[in-house]
């Protein structure tokens, strides 16, 4: 049981001297990877948001006077004074449903 408790701890130093001199990595370059390089980027983000918006128009605010003509919006301009034509098959209920669920 010595025997192979002393291989295994042979073992286990040969692959720390293995990952050591394959990984050179300080805690300085460590933390700038991890923490510092993220921290930037959320910085670079946040302040890309918040950035003043005094080079758009001011907005209307609830209370404010509108000096402004009023502009009405219609997807058929042409068809915008026509008064609808009424049939009676427009009137006439064709379907049943509705909250109930009794189709």
């Amino acid at each position: 049981m010595v025997r192979s408790a002393r291989s295994a701890l042979r073992l286990a130093r040969a692959a720390l001297a293995v990952v050591c001199r394959l990984s050179r990595v300080s805690v300085v370059e460590t933390v700038l990877v991890y923490a510092a390089i993220p921290l930037v980027i959320y910085g670079v983000i946040a302040m890309l948001t918040l950035r003043d918006k005094a080079a758009k128009n001011p907005r209307y605010r609830p209370g404010q006077a509108w000096d402004y003509p009023q502009v009405w919006w219609t997807a058929n301009p042409a068809g915008a004074d026509a008064v609808p034509a009424m049939t009676g098959s427009a009137t006439k209920k064709t379907a049943k449903g509705g909250a109930r669920g009794s189709w």
